[in-house]
């Protein structure tokens, strides 16, 4: 196992170029499937999700190659509409696989998805939606198998917006005959790309990004280029690890508008924040401040994938916070690490109370989850003394090697494998 070592207490600074958005290149590539042909993809991070995505997408037939940030797929040679178990159970996005071999093949054989325990993550709300369309869903066990002739469009009104769903339906329902209307739909940027993608393959959509998004069913689809757009967790992460650590850094290759709820909250805590076009600048210089309420919701409120890491900033606040967790109920593991680290939090259900304290303090912890992960780095960077975190596969599911990333803003972080040494006997 790897662990990242980190000696605290250097404020971060610099220039960094944030790097493709993990949870806009997944589903894109996932859809590149209904399309016979060769499709490329840019702008891609190179993480453990996305190669794991690139191993399914071989495993189904396809010829699929990640160079520097370009994915190559060539789709035309898919045998399978079975998503290997063991595959699956490696990232829960593989489920979005379910929409475009259903449309292309008319059956698809998945398993439970696997990914990181951060509290129930039911796969229903898929499911409920593609039998609106028409598919029959069988279950046994960990199985599942869906199978339709021929998918028809269907007005569809989701209990959650759901982002993982609402994108599932848009790709099957691109080739279902007829129109397709979903209800409130999940307004994140990452559906928008996703509507964009699909457009460019010949699809017929509009009203991704708010509430209603409809689609008329064509025929076929067209392998396409397309670039996706910039990680919006990545960027808000960089940005608490530089109020955190007092430092001054400016982020290029980055969509402001796709932060607005976080640049708020940056600023309610005192911290100045700029930015123009594709750049964002983060200053801090001196302790932030409190922030009374900080609720987590689906865009364009304030992202649930930003909270451990916000938890940590307010650690360091002066005063008292509390944040509520709106979206997962397991989402509170990171608590037990920081207080580990000198920090004052206590929790009640979906609620955490923040009493700011002066400094945190270096130790071994360890992540529990990607974004737990980098919320710890981040403590460990604000920290006095060293911070050792550990399970570090977690944080590479969603940051393309974070030492270095870090690195270049002038932090102290390295990453160690634990190799067991070997008998004088062998």
């Amino acid at each position: 196992m790897e662990k990242l070592v980190i000696e605290g207490g250097k404020p971060l600074s610099g220039t960094i170029r944030i790097h493709g958005a993990k949870n806009a290149a997944l589903p894109v590539l996932a859809a590149s499937i209904m399309a016979e042909g060769t499709h490329t993809i840019e702008n891609v991070p190179d993480l453990l999700d996305i190669h794991v995505m690139l191993d399914i997408l071989r495993a189904l037939g396809c010829r699929a190659e990640l160079k520097g940030d370009r994915v190559t797929v060539d789709t035309s040679p898919v045998h399978s509409s079975h998503i290997p178990e063991e595959l699956m159970s490696q990232m829960r996005s593989s489920v979005f696989l379910m929409g475009p071999l259903l449309a292309r093949f008319g059956k698809v054989q998945i398993y439970q998805p696997g990914g990181c325990a951060i509290g129930e993550r039911k796969i229903n709300l898929h499911l409920q939606g593609l039998q609106a369309l028409g598919a029959v869903v069988e279950e046994s066990g960990h199985t599942i198998v869906c199978w339709a002739k021929r998918l028809k469009g269907a007005d569809i009104v989701l209990d959650l917006p759901s982002v993982g769903a609402t994108e599932n339906i848009m790709m099957a329902a691109s080739m279902a005959e007829g129109i397709t209307t979903i209800y409130n739909a999940a307004r994140e940027p990452e559906i928008v790309d996703l509507q964009n993608y699909l457009i460019r393959m010949g699809a017929k959509m509009i009203g991704a990004g708010t509430d209603t998004i409809t689609i008329e069913g064509v025929p076929e689809l067209k392998a396409a280029s397309y670039r996706v757009i910039p990680d919006r967790i990545v960027t808000g992460t960089i940005m608490m690890a530089t109020a955190a650590t007092k430092g001054n850094v400016t982020m290029e290759n980055v969509n402001p508008a796709h932060l607005t709820s976080v640049i708020h909250a940056l600023k309610r805590a005192g911290i100045q924040v700029t930015s123009d076009d594709d750049i964002i600048n983060v200053t801090c210089h001196t302790r932030p401040k409190a922030v009374e309420r900080v609720v987590t919701a689906p865009h364009p409120g304030f992202p649930t994938d930003l909270q451990p890491q916000m938890m940590v900033l307010l650690s360091l606040a002066e005063g008292i916070s509390i944040i509520k967790e709106t979206i997962f109920d397991g989402r509170f593991k990171h608590v037990d690490e920081l207080s580990r680290m000198g920090a004052d939090i206590s929790t009640d259900l979906n609620s955490a109370f923040i009493r700011g304290v002066p400094r945190l303090y270096g130790a071994t912890v360890e992540s529990t989850d990607l974004r737990a992960g980098a919320a710890l780095v981040i403590a460990g960077l604000a920290a006095h003394g060293t911070t050792v975190v550990e399970q570090v596969h977690h944080i590479d599911r969603g940051y393309d090697r974070i030492e270095l990333m870090l690195g270049q803003l002038g932090a102290r972080i390295s990453r160690y494998s634990a190799v067991p040494r070997k008998s004088i006997l062998s």
